[in-house]
């Protein structure tokens, strides 16, 4: 006898036709920085977040380095030498702080106010009860309604707070909304192109230390540029000084025209912070910094070194944003079946319940065909069981009794034993899926012998034995499939 060989079949590698449209590959999820709403540009998977036109703060780096390394290779060498070590050494302390606050302001959040959720919008928009007018404005065609505000009291002086149209928020006290990054900016000073980023709450003291820094560094470059010039000159004349080192004239130049606006900037910050005010509020003319005045600034704590310390010294807020958060994924809306039909986007939920009933069918299916007797899957019953008194041969084949039909006695003719097998099988394919009634319970013809009768009984149990049995293990078989397809 020839040995079988199985495969094993892996119950996880197939899928059933019910699951494979809902086995998909899980797409990675975003973080929240590749879907900022802003015009912002972020690198470092979001840790560093700039402004979009940062042409000219490449600009300003070139300007620094350019120049810091022409000083650093031409003129340290002759000034320590001739001057003092400590020359390169200080300069090489300022440009390493000049570059340090400069990269600080300008990949850093300034203060970005995070933007109203749909629903928030939605609920500001019932409470504000101006919903009609915003519908309007949509239909006319760029119409917008009229600004809305708030007012709140700060230190006795009346603040309105703005509504954001873009933010669909009210801006908090000293907030503004920056047009080149579209974004609500917490204490806002301005948008300084030469460090590519808003200066706001958050940033506003690197940027006025890289502002001041800056100004010394420019200022010690400056003058000690001069002085390798008029040493030199001092041995071999002015003009072969020019020439022996011409990267001093560019330092000179570059220098001599950025020291006045650098110097400048650093000053007038300098009095902003005295005066506890930003660049914003000074440019509108918002406060006044006499304290008898009606429009006295709030925000001053009447002293310039607690003004200096509160804007220098003071804790560093956190960001509002979240920008290396995940975002959640939407839940997923079940589909609306179409006349009985699931659709194809159904959701999970509607498969498992869809999977749940056709498995507890099927069960049932295969528990009752295991339960059901031997008898009452007889695909039908033949004149053998039925001997009529008086007969003792059987002559031709007759009809099956079917279900709930009696052949009267005069209607049956003899049967042969031996053609009783050869008819079995195709009359049982032919009523194949038809229920049959048992002997019992079929009503008797009159004259009819009952079913128990000793007469051919067993062959004829022997031959509806192998038929039913048959029958069963087909049914069976149906049962066991319909339920390993679930």
């Amino acid at each position: 006898m020839k040995d079988c060989e199985y495969s094993q079949i892996s119950t996880h590698s197939s899928l059933s036709p019910m699951e494979s449209p809902h086995k998909k590959k899980k797409a990675a999820p975003k973080r929240k920085w590749e879907v900022f709403p802003g015009r912002n540009k972020f690198f470092c998977n979001g840790r560093i977040m700039m402004a979009r036109q940062t042409g000219v703060f490449y600009l300003t780096l070139v300007l620094i380095l350019v120049t810091s390394g022409l000083f650093f290779a031409f003129d340290c060498p002759y000034l320590s030498e001739k001057i003092t070590p400590a020359i390169p050494a200080v300069g090489g302390i300022l440009f390493f702080f000049v570059m340090g606050t400069l990269l600080r302001t300008s990949f850093s959040d300034p203060g970005v106010l995070p933007r109203a959720t749909p629903d928030e919008a939605a609920d500001l928009e019932r409470q504000i009860g101006n919903t009609e007018d915003i519908a309007n404005g949509s239909s006319s065609g760029g119409y917008r309604p009229p600004p809305r505000t708030k007012e709140v009291i700060i230190n006795g002086q009346t603040v309105k707070l703005k509504y954001c149209f873009t933010c669909k928020i009210f801006r908090p006290p000293r907030a503004s909304h920056c047009s080149l990054c579209d974004n609500c900016v917490e204490r806002f000073d301005h948008h300084c192109p030469w460090v590519g980023n808003c200066v706001g709450k958050r940033n506003y003291r690197f940027f006025y230390m890289f502002i001041l820094s800056l100004s010394f560094l420019t200022v010690f470059i400056f003058a000690f540029v001069i002085t390798h010039v008029i040493l030199r000159s001092q041995q071999a004349g002015f003009l072969n000084a020019l020439k022996d080192s011409p990267a001093s004239v560019l330092e000179a130049v570059v220098c001599f025209f950025s020291v006045w606006s650098i110097v400048g900037l650093s000053g007038f910050h300098t009095y902003l912070i005295s005066s506890n005010q930003t660049t914003n509020e000074d440019i509108k003319g918002s406060w006044s910094n006499k304290r008898g005045k009606e429009n006295y600034n709030p925000y001053s704590y009447g002293n310039i070194f607690t003004n200096c310390c509160a804007a220098l010294c003071g804790p560093i807020s956190p960001s509002l944003i979240d920008r290396r958060g995940f975002i959640q994924p939407d839940t997923p809306q079940p589909a609306v079946p179409s006349n009985g039909i699931t659709m194809y986007g159904a959701t999970q939920s509607q498969s498992n319940m869809c999977d749940q009933d056709q498995c507890i069918q099927s069960t049932k299916f295969v528990l009752q065909a295991a339960a059901t007797p031997l008898l009452q899957s007889e695909p039908s019953i033949t004149s053998e069981e039925l001997p009529l008194p008086g007969k003792t041969t059987i002559g031709a084949p007759c009809a099956t009794l079917t279900l709930g039909q009696p052949t009267p006695p005069s209607s049956m003719p003899n049967l042969t034993s031996e053609t009783g097998l050869t008819d079995m099988i195709p009359l049982k394919e032919e009523h194949e899926g038809h229920q049959f009634l048992t002997p019992e319970e079929a009503p008797s013809p009159p004259g009819m012998l009952p079913a128990g009768s000793p007469i051919t009984h067993s062959h004829t149990m022997h031959v509806l034995s192998l038929a039913s049995q048959d029958s069963l293990h087909e049914d069976s078989v149906r049962g066991l499939v319909k339920l390993s397809s679930v």
